[in-house]
């Protein structure tokens, strides 16, 4: 499989070349005539009609000038700090997080909007990107989560859960980008700008943050309150969204037309990517890979901290030639029945493996958050600055990791909280 990715094939192609070939060299027709029926049974769970809701939503939030408002409120209390308008990046980025559930989707959206602001106060160009592409892995982090959803769905485990695990990480995760920029860029100065803007210009500012909170409310609120499912809570947040947009009076049928479009398409890739990967997990199944590689681990007498930091390592490698999607679904039914033998926790689990997914989209050299952001420049800069700025935040994730690994109840603690 790798070595057709190398050869510039197509992801899906490459999954589902290995895995339906290798299945019908393995067992012939019948276990190829099984595949439909496996990948029926997986799509056809509730949980998967979440994700082109939430894609959706992320268009209209987009589309609708929601994102707009919310980086020009944010600008005005955030501007002010050392490194200015970076900040305002990262806080923009989490809170589009806390509603879209997709890091490219969070990365285009506060990109397009903010590198136009950058490039006029002559902010540090690797700086303004590397805020840019690490902000926009907060997307799969903070709930709701498409990666979330999908691992959930794949693991059996509950997706109420992992979103709520994924609640605390995510805001440490902010926090510790800001803390990086206010030591590492504070020759950015503040934002002269937000500082002559009066209080009660700024306090008037705050009402175009009360849609992203809103619908963010709605979403964890109805799964935690018992009145939804995922899927149904998503539809909730939809609701949400087009009646502010509504409101703001650019609720018109192009719009529409130009979201659905949109969201369409990019479900269409993940779920490809999903199906594929299936077919190839049938095979592997069948040929009893998943059981050979527990009882090998299991052989090697590793412990908790061993295999994780194996993991870390593994991870780490295969994020740097695949996406975070296809990387995903091809390890979870590999590497949770592999975890549980030394008493990991699913749930965290889930957490540890979205955060590696995070640090893959800006892992070069096929990290997809780096081509996004490069993707908006306006200057037709060199995709070394996009590197540059973007490394030191891979580090950090991955003194993150660790602290996951060191300090468990980071994730678990309000899962249990809400459990009792």
């Amino acid at each position: 499989m790798l070595a057709l990715m190398f050869l510039s094939m197509p992801v899906a192609v490459s999954i589902i070349g290995v895995g339906a070939i290798g299945g019908y060299m393995a067992y012939g027709m019948p276990l190829v005539n099984m595949m439909g029926s496996v990948v029926w049974g997986t799509l056809n769970n509730s949980v998967m009609t979440a994700i082109p809701l939430f894609m959706l939503l992320g268009e209209i939030l987009l589309r609708g000038g929601i994102a707009d408002k919310m980086y020009d409120a944010l600008a005005v209390w955030l501007g002010r700090l050392p490194g200015g308008l970076l900040h305002t990046n990262i806080g923009t980025s989490a809170l589009f997080s806390a509603t879209s559930g997709s890091s490219v989707a969070t990365a285009a959206t506060v990109g397009t909007i903010a590198l136009p602001a950058l490039t006029e106060r002559n902010y540090p160009v690797a700086a303004s990107l590397g805020s840019l592409a690490a902000g926009g892995t907060l997307g799969i982090l903070i709930p709701p989560s498409v990666n979330l959803l999908v691992y959930g769905s794949l693991a059996n485990v509950s997706v109420g859960q992992l979103f709520v695990a994924g609640v605390i990480p995510g805001l440490m995760l902010t926090l510790l980008f800001s803390l990086y920029i206010f030591f590492a860029h504070r020759s950015a100065g503040k934002d002269t700008a937000a500082a002559d803007i009066p209080l009660r210009e700024k306090l008037a500012l705050l009402k175009y943050l009360i849609a992203p909170v809103t619908i963010f409310t709605v979403v964890m609120g109805s799964i935690y309150g018992g009145l939804a499912t995922p899927t149904e809570s998503a539809a909730l947040g939809l609701m949400v969204a087009l009646f502010f947009v509504w409101r703001s009076g650019r609720l018109n049928t192009t719009l529409l037309e130009h979201c659905f479009r949109h969201a369409a398409k990019t479900t269409g890739m993940v779920v490809l990517i999903i199906v594929c990967a299936l077919l190839l997990n049938v095979t592997l199944s069948m040929l009893g890979t998943t059981q050979l590689v527990t009882r090998w681990v299991t052989s090697l007498g590793l412990d908790y901290f061993s295999l994780l930091l194996l993991l870390v390592i593994f991870y780490l490698l295969l994020g740097m030639f695949m996406d975070a999607m296809s990387m995903l679904v091809l390890t979870v039914p590999i590497t949770v029945p592999m975890v549980m033998v030394v008493g990991v926790d699913p749930v965290w689990f889930g957490i540890f493996i979205v955060v590696m997914c995070e640090i893959a989209l800006i892992t070069p050299p096929v990290g997809m958050n780096l081509f996004v952001v490069q993707g908006i420049r306006k200057d037709g800069g060199s995709f070394g600055d996009v590197i540059r700025g973007t490394l030191p935040y891979v580090f950090l994730m991955l003194g993150f990791t660790l602290l996951l690994i060191v300090w468990p109840q980071m994730v678990l603690w309000l899962p249990n909280l809400m459990s009792n």
